[in-house]
């Protein structure tokens, strides 16, 4: 927070009145009330987006992490609650929620304030309810009577819908909210935050932009070579806001990696070829301690990796380190122990709590998602209290938790995202760097890079200097969004609200670029056309005869080069040693002996190893032979012979040289007739090129430039043409084939939706599909409550394990056939999708299965854990989705069925110990 504004101190009364009336200009009566709650002057963006607001307008704030985006989303509460409505505040992570919960309630009380998530239902009906964006679109499909009287919605992070798994939610709401509804959408600092914005004055009506890039916080960037902090930008003395690259550091980068070199080859010694060694950064705790003494703590160090996270946190303790006080570790140790009261004495020794403790205690800590909750949050509220100093987090904690400090550390500057190592975006290094600097506590923020071989300076300085990265789209129409959507308005409306998605308005922008550009090639190409006309004929017509004789010419020349390359292929396969062959081109052209035949070494063709009239031994390969190749002699080879032995090798080449006549050795091989000799298409083409009636022009040549660059644009104009096509009403086009999948399968009967559709839109879910279907066809109807777990855990697990580990351990007996079930029934469903051009389905994943399985049997948690090499958190996240599955199970499942009671029992079985614990008061 800003600090109180103190620039009235001397002034008379009537003074202080008129800057008062200054300041307040223009500003409502609600917006003036709401300014009394803080104990700071809101800055310009703040003040522009809440009068906003009071004026009428939905809202489009985006601004940096950190520079108080909330009090616009908070303004809007206050708004609902003085006018009587409702204010949903939505958010993209249950964390987030829970925190955002805590301060409405601090705020308001808990009976004006509610909190929906998956995990928790707390005061639904309140005027004020907080809840994760999936909660408020299943509200939206439902039409929940909650929806009465709401007249804002907050979505915070709303840059979430870009994200390629989630993202599409966040379209979904804003499209589907009631006109009546504004939203508040606060979003980090985007490129393209006036297309955004324009996207939602289409679709919502009357929204303000606001876009503010100013940092309340100034943040400076550094690198750490060694032990060493280095300024990553130095001033260039001529004011303003230029900054060049620190010289110095690129010195200091450089002499780093020579002396790396030196070290290795000392090490080595002189008797050993030097051996490469991996660069060792320097220790975490050493990093710490340099902070420490710079006076640059609390730090947030980013370790993508969880394992990496946690064996920080071990190197710490370790090496001794204690960042607090006596009095801070026993306040941190009640803190903790208040916490976890509720968890059994049991598990907590099972999750390893005795070493969480102390490492908060000494205040240091890790943060990633295998963590349980309540240690999660433990850790979140501490370091917010300023009490842990060096947390050790994956990029999750930089995805909207309040949870600011004074440095942020980068190790690397790539990261694995699931499928590969990739490196950091610019948008990615900004979010993370936005924790960095605490407003009303620090004068300045902090970003540090750790150096490595592999991380030049001048890269850093690209991401650094690179402040925002645009907005991108990743919706996509699903099977439950189409039955929901066809079920509300129908077929027809359905599509034309797709139409409105920010992904189409974003492809029709990209369309109007194009479209332009193929305007300017047609009107070139009607130039080319008139450039290329010739007094005796049509030109064009006799272009493209030419072309046809020319791509007949080369498709023959590829036939016979093809049917070349198999023949060598096979004449290599007939090869024996001793044969005497000549390579007819290349380095190793020339007279050869064959050793080894190399058959079957290797996937493109035979290898044969050869010895050369040069006494060289190579191995040679298809590419060495464009055409068949005949023995020409034969000569023995001597058992005894080695291709190692220089003896053996002289005295088979002198036998090869001796044996084999000069004449053989300078034959060379007809090349055959031209291809094009017998072809009757070709002496068509010939034939008809030459009675033209241009033929004959004596300009014949210059008409043929024009012609070829006619055609060249013509091809690239119809590439234009196809891109336009293919972006042009490219949702609605995906949601007719998804419906398409819809009506074969029985979900959709023209403009209706059948039962068993109704029942697919009760569905959220990635494998929504295979779950109605899995519930159509009876495969879970004769499970017990542990076995359902464990085939319902195949539709939200997913592994963290290649696709080619060991297959998983699966329940025994019905289970088991269930399960085998469901995969025959993915691979089904992948077979419409295929024939309807749609892949949404992926495998149904086994790997929770018997884990979900023993959990609901009732075994204990530790055998749980140690028999499934999960992480808690992991488990308790897995086992959480889980529950969620079961609950819409039993709202698709008909009523009064042995399903549901079977899924509400296997409920009861799964909410216990750990997962039953419950983060929010």
């Amino acid at each position: 927070m800003t600090t109180p504004d103190t620039t009235s101190a001397g002034q008379t009364p009537a003074q202080r009145y008129a800057a008062y009336r200054r300041r307040t200009a223009g500003h409502g009566p609600a917006l003036l009330d709401f300014r009394t709650l803080y104990d700071f002057e809101l800055d310009a963006f703040q003040l522009e987006a809440c009068q906003a607001l009071e004026d009428g307008s939905g809202v489009l704030v985006a601004a940096p992490t950190g520079s108080g985006k909330t009090v616009v989303g908070e303004f809007a509460v206050h708004l609902a609650l003085t006018g009587g409505t409702k204010c949903f505040y939505t958010t993209p992570i249950k964390a987030l929620s829970n925190q955002k919960y805590a301060d409405l309630v601090r705020r308001y009380g808990p009976e004006k304030v509610g909190l929906l998530t998956g995990d928790n239902s707390v005061n639904g009906e309140a005027p004020i309810v907080v809840m994760t964006t999936e909660v408020l679109r299943n509200m939206l499909y439902a039409g929940s009577q909650t929806l009465a009287g709401l007249a804002f919605v907050v979505m915070d992070e709303v840059h979430y819908l870009a994200d390629r798994f989630r993202g599409a939610v966040w379209e979904e709401v804003i499209i589907h909210v009631p006109d009546s509804v504004r939203i508040v959408a606060l979003s980090a600092t985007v490129s393209n935050a006036e297309e955004f914005g324009e996207w939602l004055h289409e679709v919502r009506g009357d929204t303000a932009v606001i876009v503010d890039e100013h940092r309340p916080v100034p943040l400076f960037q550094h690198m750490l070579v060694g032990t060493r902090l280095y300024d990553l930008f130095v001033d260039t003395g001529k004011g303003g806001d230029r900054a060049r690259l620190n010289p110095q550091l690129t010195r200091m980068a450089v002499e780093e990696v020579r002396r790396a070199k030196v070290n290795q080859g000392r090490r080595t010694g002189r008797r050993r070829a030097p051996r490469p060694q991996r660069f060792r950064p320097p220790p975490r705790p050493e990093v710490i301690e340099r902070l420490d003494r710079a006076g640059l703590l609390p730090a947030i160090t980013f370790i993508f990796s969880r394992a990496g996270c946690d064996a920080a946190v071990l190197q710490c303790l370790h090496a001794g380190i204690r960042l607090t006080s006596r009095e801070e570790a026993e306040e941190i140790r009640a803190h903790a122990e208040l916490r976890t009261a509720d968890i059994a004495p049991e598990d907590l020794r099972i999750l390893g709590y005795g070493d969480f403790r102390e490492a908060l205690e000494r205040g240091v800590a890790a943060h990633h998602a295998g963590m349980l909750p309540t240690f999660k949050e433990i850790v979140e509220e501490l370091f917010t209290r300023g009490m842990i100093k060096a947390v050790f987090a994956t990029e999750t904690l930089a995805l909207g938790i309040n949870m600011p400090a004074r440095t942020v550390v980068i190790e690397k500057l790539d990261k694995w995202n699931g499928e590969a190592h990739v490196d950091l975006t610019p948008g990615e290094y900004t979010q993370l760097t936005g924790r960095a600097g605490r407003r009303g506590i620090d004068v300045e923020g902090h970003a540090v890079v750790v150096w490595g071989p592999s991380v030049e300076p001048a890269s850093v300085a690209g991401l650094a200097g690179t402040r925002t990265y645009p907005l991108n789209s990743s919706f996509r129409p699903s099977y439950n969004m189409a039955v929901n959507l066809v079920g509300a308005v129908g077929l027809e409306r359905a599509r034309t609200l797709l139409e409105e998605s920010f992904a189409q308005f974003q492809a029709d922008r990209a369309v109007v670029g194009l479209a332009r550009q193929v305007h300017k090639n047609e009107e070139a190409l009607q130039g080319y056309a008139k450039a290329a006309e010739c007094h005796l004929g049509d030109f064009m017509e006799y272009a493209a005869m030419r072309r046809s004789l020319s791509d007949r010419e080369s498709e023959l020349s590829r036939e016979r080069a093809g049917a070349r390359r198999a023949e060598a292929a096979r004449s290599l396969e007939r090869l024996r040693p001793g044969d005497v062959i000549l390579v007819p081109s290349g380095r190793r052209s020339g007279l050869a002996v064959v050793l080894d035949p190399g058959v079957g070494r290797r996937s493109d063709g035979p290898a044969p190893l050869v010895l050369t009239v040069n006494r060289s031994v190579q191995r040679l390969s298809i590419q060495d032979f464009p055409r068949a190749v005949e023995p020409v002699e034969r000569i023995r080879v001597p058992k005894s012979f080695s291709p190692r032995n220089p003896q053996d090798r002289r005295d088979l080449a002198s036998t090869l040289r001796n044996k084999v006549p000069d004449d053989v050795r300078e034959r060379k091989r007809s090349r055959g007739d031209s291809p094009a000799t017998d072809d009757a298409e070709i002496t068509r083409l010939r034939a008809e090129l030459r009675a033209h009636p241009v033929h004959g022009c004596d300009k014949r040549e210059d008409h043929a430039r024009w012609a070829e660059r006619y055609h060249r644009l013509d091809r690239e104009t119809e590439q234009l043409r196809r891109r336009v096509e293919g972006r042009s009403q490219v949702i609605a086009r995906t949601f007719d084939r998804v419906c398409a999948v819809l009506q074969q399968l029985g979900y959709l009967d023209g403009d209706s939706v059948t039962a068993e559709g109704r029942r697919l839109g009760r569905i959220y879910n990635e494998l929504d599909l295979l779950t109605a279907e899995s519930l159509r066809e009876g495969l879970w109807e004769k499970l017990g409550p542990a076995e359902l777990a464990a085939c319902v855990s195949a539709l939200v697990y997913e592994s963290r394990q290649p696709d080619d580990a060991t297959p998983p351990r699966t329940p025994p007996g019905p289970a088991q056939d269930a399960l085998a079930a469901m995969v025959r029934l993915w691979g089904q469903l992948e077979g419409v999708e295929r024939d309807n051009r749609v892949s949404f389905l992926r495998e149904p994943d086994l790997g929770f299965a018997w884990t979900a399985y023993r959990w609901a049997k009732g075994d204990e948690l530790d055998e749980v854990l140690m028999e499934s090499d999960l992480t808690a958190g992991d488990f308790v996240r897995a086992v959480k989705q889980l529950l969620d599955l079961l609950g819409q199970v039993i709202d698709a499942a008909p009523a009064n069925s042995h399903l549901r009671k079977t899924a509400r029992r296997a409920m009861d079985a799964m909410r216990r110990g750990v997962v039953a614990y419950s983060s929010v008061a």
